[in-house]
C-alpha cells in the first residue's frame, strides 16, 4: 500500500527532533531521548487528528493533549512553536532558563498550549482521565439534538515510567470502568527507563493488564511507521465504549550514537553527539534551531484549520443560545469559572438551638445545597462518602450510561482521584471536588502539590481531622497532616470551628479561581457558636476575634482552629474568673490570614500582647509564626491511640483545665 506521507512529513519530523536536541544541548540539561524516539507518533497525532487553534488555546471544544512523559518537554515545545502558538524560537533557545516559557517540564499557565503540568510520572495519565470525564459530563449535560457543543478527544503520550506508577493504575482502572471511549493514549514503548532497560523491573504484559482494566489495546511494531500509527489511532477512535492504549515500539534517542540505551534518557548528547545525530537524520550538522521554510509553512497551516474549527463551534454555540438560552447562560458561566447569580441564597445557616453538629455534617448539608445552586459542581469521594458526607447515592451517579450525573464514585483510589480532579479543573466547565479522610491526604499529596503549582481550583474535603476520630486509632488519626498541607505553597487550608464557619469555608473555596483549597472537617460533633450570623464571615480573613475579653484589653490571646476553638472559649471563662482577660481568636486558615493587611493582622494579634497560646490537636510546627517568642502551643507531638475521643482529648491535654494551666504559665512568664 502506498503511504500517504511524503518527504515533507519526514522533514517536519526531523525538524521536531533537531529542535529538541538543540535546545537540550543549549541548556546543557534535559531529556533528548524521548523526543527523538516519539517525534513520529506525536507528528501523526498533531497533524492528522488533533483539533486545536493555536490562536485560541482555550477554545472549549478543542481536543486535549497531555504529555504525561513530561521529561520529553522539548517534543511538546517544538510542536507548539511549529504549529503557531505564541512560543517563539527564541523561547526554545532559552529552554530551562530563568523566566522562559520553556521550563524543564511542561507547566500550565507558563507555556501557551500546555494543558497540564506534567513530569511527576503518572500524573498526566490521571489528568487525561479527568479531562475525559469533564468532556463526557458536559456533552451529556449541554448537547442537544442538532446542537453538539462538546465532542472532543483527550490524547496523551505516556511512558514506561508513567505506567509503572500506582497513580496511573488507579486512574486506568476507573477509566475502564467508566468506559471513557474518547480517551486515547499513545504508549512510548521504548523499553528504557533512567536506570537501564525496563526488563530490570518491568516485565509484565502491559497490554494484557490494560485489557483487564477494560481498555481497547493495540500495538504498532515500528515507531517510524507513520501509516501504522495513523491506522491504530483511527481504530481507537472507532471504539466508543472503551478507552484506548496504543503501544508504539520506539527507539529512545533514535538516530543518536546512544540510541536504545538509558544513557540518552536524561543527559545532553554533547556537541559531537548532536552533530552525529543530525548527520544520521540527513540534517546539516552545522545548523542549530533550524526550521526549513517549507516545514514552517506546512505546520503553520494549523492556524487556518484551527480558526475554521473554532469559528464553526462559535456559530453552533450562537445558534444553541437562541434555541436554549438558559442552558447557554449556564454554560457561559461554567466555562468562565464563575458562579450563578444568587447562588449563596441556598446555603444553610445553623443555630445553636439545633444542637451540636460535626463540621463534616455541616459540610454535607452545604454540598446538598450547592448541588441545587451550581449545576456544574461535580465530584465525590474515595469510597468514603457516608463518612465524608459527600453525596451518597447508588442510583444517581456518573457512570458509563449516566454521564449527566454529578456524583463520582472514585473508589479506593485517593491518588488517582487527586490527579483526575486536576484534569477536570484543567478541562474547565466544571467545579470539581473530592473527599477522603485527612490522614489519606498523604496518598494524594503529589496531585495536591501539582494542583497548587498549576493554580487548579480544586476543592478537597478532608474529614476525620484529628485524634477526635477516636477508636480507629493512630493509623487513621492525622497528627502531622495539617502542617504538611500548610507547607504547600498556594494551597489554602481551612479548618472551620463550627457549622457556620464551614459554610463560609465552602464559599471561600468555591469563589477561589487561582488555586486549590483543603477543607479540614471534624468527625465528632461540635457546638454551634452563639454569635451574630455575620461573625462567621471572619473565616474569609483567615483569623478573627471570636470573643474578646469583657471590658478590658486582652492580657493573653488564645488562638485555635477547628474543634479546639470551643476549648479556647471554655478556658477564657475560667481565666476571666481568675482575673486574666483573654481574647479568643478563631484561626481557621493561616494562608488567608497571611494575605491580610498588616493593620488587620495587628488588630487581631496586637504586637503588644506577647502572651499567646495556640491550641490545635496536631503537631505545633508552624504555629511559632503566630505565637511569637513568648508564646506556647498546646499540641500533639506523637501519634495518637485507639480510644473514645473524649478519653484521647483528656489524655493528650485537650481539656479546659489543662489549657487554663498552660495559659497561666504563658501569662506569668510574659508578665515576668
Amino acid at each position: 500500500m502506498t503511504s500517504t506521507y511524503t518527504d515533507l512529513d519526514w522533514l517536519a519530523i526531523n525538524t521536531i527532533r533537531t529542535l529538541s536536541i538543540d535546545a537540550v544541548q543549549a541548556a546543557n540539561s534535559g531529556h533528548p531521548g524521548m523526543p527523538l524516539g516519539a517525534a513520529p507518533m506525536a507528528y501523526v497525532l498533531w497533524t492528522r487528528f488533533l483539533r486545536f487553534d493555536p490562536a485560541d488555546p482555550s477554545w472549549p471544544d478543542r481536543d486535549r493533549f497531555v504529555l504525561s512523559a513530561g521529561h520529553g518537554s522539548m517534543l511538546l515545545y517544538s510542536l507548539l512553536h511549529l504549529t503557531g502558538y505564541d512560543l517563539s524560537l527564541d523561547e526554545l533557545r532559552r529552554f530551562r532558563q530563568w523566566g522562559s516559557k520553556t521550563p524543564g517540564h511542561p507547566e500550565r499557565h507558563v507555556t501557551p498550549g500546555v494543558e497540564v503540568s506534567t513530569g511527576p510520572l503518572g500524573q498526566g495519565f490521571g489528568n487525561g482521565v479527568g479531562m475525559a470525564i469533564a468532556e463526557a459530563f458536559l456533552a451529556a449535560t449541554y448537547n442537544r439534538p442538532g446542537y453538539t457543543l462538546f465532542d472532543h478527544y483527550t490524547y496523551a503520550i505516556v511512558s514506561d515510567g508513567d505506567l509503572m506508577e500506582g497513580v496511573a493504575a488507579e486512574a486506568a482502572s476507573l477509566a475502564g470502568h467508566l468506559k471513557l471511549g474518547k480517551l486515547i493514549y499513545l504508549y512510548d514503548d521504548n523499553r528504557i527507563s533512567l536506570d537501564g532497560p525496563t526488563d530490570l523491573t518491568f516485565t509484565e504484559d502491559v497490554l494484557l493488564r490494560f485489557e483487564a482494566y477494560g481498555w481497547h489495546t493495540a500495538r504498532v511494531d515500528d515507531g517510524n511507521d507513520l501509516d501504522a500509527i495513523e491506522a491504530a489511532i483511527r481504530a481507537a477512535q472507532a471504539v466508543r465504549d472503551r478507552p484506548s492504549l496504543i503501544a508504539v515500539r520506539t527507539t529512545i534517542g533514535y538516530g543518536s550514537p546512544l540510541a536504545g540505551t538509558h544513557r540518552v534518557h536524561g543527559s545532553p548528547l554533547g556537541i559531537d553527539g548532536v552533530r552525529a545525530t543530525k548527520q544520521a537524520l540527513g540534517w546539516d550538522p552545522d545548523t542549530t534551531f533550524f526550521v526549513p521554510d517549507e516545514v514552517r509553512s506546512y505546520m503553520r497551516s494549523a492556524l487556518e484549520r484551527g480558526a475554521a474549527l473554532r469559528a464553526d463551534w462559535q456559530a453552533r454555540f450562537e445558534a444553541y443560545a437562541v434555541a436554549y438560552p438558559a442552558e447557554a447562560q449556564q454554560l457561559r458561566q461554567a466555562l468562565a469559572g464563575t458562579l450563578p447569580d444568587g447562588w449563596e441564597a441556598q446555603l444553610p445557616t445553623f443555630d445553636p438551638a439545633d444542637g451540636d453538629l460535626a463540621t463534616r455534617d455541616a459540610s454535607g448539608k452545604t454540598i446538598q445545597a450547592l448541588y441545587r445552586a451550581i449545576p456544574w459542581m461535580i465530584g465525590g469521594s474515595a469510597d468514603l462518602s457516608e463518612s465524608t458526607k459527600t453525596p451518597y447515592t447508588t442510583t444517581k451517579s456518573f457512570q458509563a450510561i449516566t454521564r449527566n450525573e454529578r456524583v463520582i464514585w472514585f473508589g479506593v483510589r485517593e491518588h488517582g482521584m487527586g490527579a483526575i480532579l486536576n484534569g477536570m479543573a484543567a478541562h474547565g466547565g466544571v467545579k470539581p471536588y473530592g473527599g477522603t479522610f485527612l490522614v489519606f491526604s498523604d496518598y494524594m499529596r503529589g496531585a495536591i502539590r501539582l494542583a497548587a503549582l498549576s493554580h487548579h481550583p480544586v476543592i478537597y474535603v478532608f474529614t476525620h481531622d484529628s485524634i477526635g476520630l477516636g477508636e480507629d486509632g493512630p493509623t487513621h488519626q492525622p497528627v502531622e497532616h495539617l502542617a504538611a498541607l500548610r507547607a504547600i505553597p498556594n494551597l489554602w487550608v481551612i479548618r472551620p470551628a463550627d457549622a457556620n464557619e464551614t459554610v463560609v469555608a465552602w464559599q471561600v473555596a468555591l469563589e477561589r479561581s487561582d488555586g486549590p483549597t483543603a477543607l479540614i472537617l471534624s468527625r465528632q460533633k461540635l457546638p454551634v457558636f452563639d454569635r451574630p450570623a455575620a461573625s462567621a464571615e471572619g473565616v474569609r480573613r483567615g483569623a478573627y476575634v471570636l470573643r474578646d475579653a469583657d471590658g478590658s484589653a486582652p492580657q493573653i490571646i488564645l488562638m485555635a482552629s477547628g474543634s479546639e476553638v470551643a476549648l479556647a472559649l471554655s478556658a477564657q471563662t475560667v481565666l476571666a474568673a481568675r482575673g486574666v482577660a483573654a481574647r479568643v481568636v478563631s484561626f481557621p486558615s493561616w494562608e488567608l490570614f497571611a494575605l491580610q493587611p498588616q493593620e488587620y493582622r495587628d488588630a487581631v494579634l496586637p504586637p503588644s500582647v506577647r502572651a499567646r497560646l495556640a491550641i490545635e490537636a496536631g503537631v505545633s510546627q508552624g504555629w511559632e509564626r503566630w505565637v511569637g517568642d513568648h508564646g506556647d502551643c498546646v499540641s500533639i507531638e506523637t501519634f495518637g491511640a485507639s480510644a473514645p475521643y473524649q478519653v484521647l482529648f483528656q489524655q493528650y491535654g485537650f481539656t479546659t483545665d489543662s489549657i487554663v494551666a498552660r495559659a497561666m504559665a504563658v501569662f506569668e512568664r510574659s508578665a515576668g
